[in-house]
């Protein structure tokens, strides 16, 4: 009679005792096969490896009792299971709530077509188990590891989806929001934007690059404090060449991903407003100059320097736009961001259809703040590698919180507005799970 197969699929970097007891467990039924989740799926897992998919076959099938080691291309186990049969999984407890809860109910609906049986042991908590946890998720947050990570997120996802971070609270919000998308597969955002708009917003000031670099670090230091996700800063226009590339130095030193300066001159004004304010943009030779300043003194290939075209909003015309980007890939530039004030996406669109007819390989940024219709999957279809949220967040919080002040002046209390509060466990949870 053939042994009966076991299988449970690990993420992990490092093994712990909870590890052990998975396998120990898992041992008493059968054969064990070990599915090392694969890159793609682990990042919409919130477990982004720090080792090679490789290195961590290696390392589960160093495991006492591991009789094979298979890679799990996806974060649900319909096709594993379906292609494994196997009699028991062998899965911790943590995830009957939760975001995961969605895969757990999608394995026993898989299971149950032909008989399989779910296996859940209680999940480890020792001290040491949480030491490991809490290192595995330093590391994550150490510069060197974050920020490499956007070029290897560009690589990996269809479309890189930032949200925009002013605080480490927001900052948060971004680390953890996971949604359920269906049929058992998790979604979340995978980087985050430090925007000078909503950077000097939170902070009462307006957003003219008033807020020096001194204290727009400080805000980079809050967020990176409680985050692991790679960061994308907000440039504006890189100031003088010469501050420029301390800037460049200063955010490759604290772990930020890249920087994306647009091609504009004088006091800075918010694109948005187009054509009804006077907005200067920068020859195309000195704005060359300054990407090139900026890549000389950067150390790592893992820093992005990224350009951002400001010709569709100023309508100087596609020619333009699609010129200057050339030219800003030649000066260096490791990617470009072309922004549009429009309502609708046709002239982005058209933008990144023509440069990716002769550029295949520079990542592409837009920024749908106007033209907000349109979803990932249509513009990755058109080239597009990194989308921002830009001021999502800080948008939706200013009229909850001024509606919230008028109602209590209003009531001369707090009862009506309680309902729509979150509930301050919540918050205190939320901050806690560091």
């Amino acid at each position: 009679m053939s042994a009966k197969k076991v299988y449970t699929c690990f993420t992990t970097d490092v093994i712990h005792e909870g590890h052990i007891r998975i396998i120990n467990e898992a041992k008493k039924y059968g054969d064990v096969i070990v599915g090392a989740l694969s890159d793609e799926a682990s990042i919409r897992y919130n477990k982004f490896p720090t080792v090679s998919l490789d290195e961590r076959i290696k390392l589960y099938k160093s495991l006492p009792g591991v009789s094979e080691v298979i890679v799990q291309q996806r974060m649900h186990y319909d096709e594993v299971i379906e292609l494994l049969r196997p009699d028991y999984v062998v899965h911790g407890d943590n995830w009957k709530t939760g975001a995961e809860s969605v895969l757990r109910e999608q394995l026993l609906k898989t299971l149950a077509k032909y008989g399989g049986t779910l296996i859940e042991v209680p999940y480890t908590r020792t001290e040491q188990v949480k030491k490991t946890d809490a290192l595995l998720k330093e590391k994550l947050a150490m510069p060197e590891y974050r920020r490499k990570r956007l070029k290897q997120l560009i690589k990996i996802c269809p479309i890189v989806k930032t949200m925009e971070a002013h605080s480490g609270l927001t900052g948060l919000i971004v680390e953890k929001t996971v949604v359920d998308t269906g049929e058992g597969k998790l979604d979340q955002f995978d980087a985050m934007w430090v925007s000078s708009l909503c950077d000097s917003t939170a902070k009462g000031k307006p957003d003219i690059e008033l807020v020096d670099m001194t204290s727009r670090f400080r805000t980079i230091d809050d967020i990176m404090e409680v985050t692991t996700k790679p960061i994308i800063f907000d440039g504006d226009t890189g100031d003088l060449t010469e501050h420029f590339v301390y800037t460049v130095r200063s955010l490759e030193r604290m772990g930020v991903s890249a920087i994306i300066i647009e091609d504009k001159t004088g006091l800075k004004k918010n694109s948005l407003f187009g054509t009804e304010v006077e907005q200067t943009q920068d020859s195309i030779e000195n704005f060359c100059a300054k990407i090139n300043a900026g890549k000389r003194v950067k150390l790592t290939d893992e820093f992005m320097i990224i350009a951002r075209v400001e010709s569709l909003i100023l309508e100087r015309g596609m020619e333009d736009a699609l010129t200057r980007a050339f030219a800003y890939v030649e000066a260096g530039a490791d990617g470009i961001m072309i922004h549009s004030r429009k309502k609708t996406p046709d002239e982005i669109l058209e933008f990144c259809d023509k440069f990716r007819a002769k550029d295949k390989e520079t990542p592409l940024v837009v920024v749908p703040s106007s033209f907000n219709t349109i979803t990932n999957e249509e513009l990755a279809e058109h080239g597009v590698n990194i989308v921002i949220y830009a001021n999502q967040l800080t948008r939706s919080a200013f009229p909850a919180m001024q509606r919230t002040a008028t109602d209590i002046l209003k009531y001369h209390r707090a009862k009506e507005v309680d309902e729509r509060l979150m509930p301050i466990k919540d918050i205190i949870t939320l901050i806690d799970e560091l």
